[in-house]
């Protein structure tokens, strides 16, 4: 098992003894083996739906457990083919992807049209896989940032796809079209018994002041959460927070001095409380990303992501180019590290 403790660092006492401010444990719907019967039950989730979420939970080595590790690898257009695989040349091979999150012990792959439809054959009944149906490509010059739909929610499920996934930039022009798109795309899916996952990002220059990047604020990253689960998510992506105050900081929207003080501390597991509590109080299972590959500290990075997240009372990570950027056995000790934070008993929901 990994050095959780040793990973952390100076940061260990401040992160796997901190006591949560605000929202405590009790009222909270946390991640568990009975999530489904306990939780999604009260849902207007069809039978298929809840199957399929229960596919996603029983697979890999959290199977069982509650909480996922997925491995998402749809970088190839949101960042381009180059700039994603070139590291690490085997993953321009699709069943390469595949085969990292099996070799991985991830719960489910989530990856593009073309990477999925690829190796469907080979490998829809070995691993649950999500489509991701969105995306902003990188050809565009000057570049924008909006989602385009590559695909159909009909074309995953006739892969076998036991799940979907879309991005919605919040707070971007485009942003109204992407919810109605995307609102619709979930209901769909839904109707086909697919689960619903939302990558809910903040994209607006405005939102960036005097220095400090309020896009991981946790107060903006919560409302937007919060918004996810409008549209009928059943997981929700989104970054760790690294700050707080985006609404003061840029001057406009509504919110509560309550927010920043009972609700929250500077602590960064409060910061993520805040998102969980955002979810519906956890009836929606938060997932937080991993970021990209910064080399020599990315189990580190990874392990603390993941603590955090789990003490905030989150369902799992979703951690993408630090693993597949690197050989597959490092790639696949990265994400066993993840996944050994979910297993660890001494690593507790605060």
């Amino acid at each position: 098992m990994t050095d959780i403790a040793k990973l952390l660092g100076d940061e260990a006492d401040s992160l796997l003894n901190h006591t949560c401010r605000g929202f405590d444990k009790q009222s909270l719907y946390l991640p568990g083996p009975d999530f489904v019967d306990r939780v999604m039950s009260d849902t207007d989730r069809g039978p298929n739906v809840l199957r399929n979420l229960q596919a996603i939970y029983d697979h890999g080595r959290l199977g069982g457990t509650g909480y996922v590790s997925i491995l998402p690898v749809d970088q190839g257009i949101e960042h381009s083919a180059g700039a994603s695989f070139a590291p690490n040349p085997q993953y321009f091979d699709p069943k390469n992807i595949v085969e990292l999150a099996i070799e991985g012990g991830c719960n489910c792959v989530a990856s593009t049209l073309g990477v999925l439809s690829s190796v469907a054959r080979r490998y829809a009944h070995k691993i649950p896989m999500m489509l991701k149906l969105n995306h902003n490509e990188s050809l565009t010059y000057p570049a924008i940032y909006d989602q385009t739909l590559f695909a159909q929610v009909e074309q995953a499920h006739a892969m076998g796809c036991v799940a979907v996934g879309a991005t919605i930039y919040y707070g971007s022009p485009d942003c109204r079209r992407q919810i109605t798109e995307i609102s619709e795309a979930f209901e769909h899916a839904h109707q086909l018994g697919m689960v619903t996952v939302l990558w809910s990002y903040l994209r607006n220059p405005e939102f960036k002041k005097d220095g400090t990047d309020y896009h991981v604020a946790s107060d903006l990253t919560g409302q937007a959460i919060h918004m996810a689960a409008t549209i009928k998510a059943d997981i929700v992506k989104q970054k760790l927070p690294e700050n707080n105050g985006g609404y003061r900081a840029i001057g406009f929207g509504h919110t509560h001095d309550k927010v920043y003080d009972e609700l929250t501390s500077d602590n960064p597991i409060d910061l993520a409380r805040y998102q969980v509590a955002n979810c519906y109080m956890g009836r929606i299972g938060l997932i937080n990303s991993g970021g990209g590959s910064k080399g020599h500290s990315d189990l580190g990075e990874a392990v603390r992501t993941a603590v955090i997240n789990k003490r905030a009372g989150g369902m799992g990570l979703i951690s993408g180019r630090k693993a597949f950027q690197k050989p597959m056995a490092e790639g696949v000790e990265l994400l066993n590290a993840i996944q050994d934070v979910y297993l660890a008993k001494d690593v507790t929901v605060a």
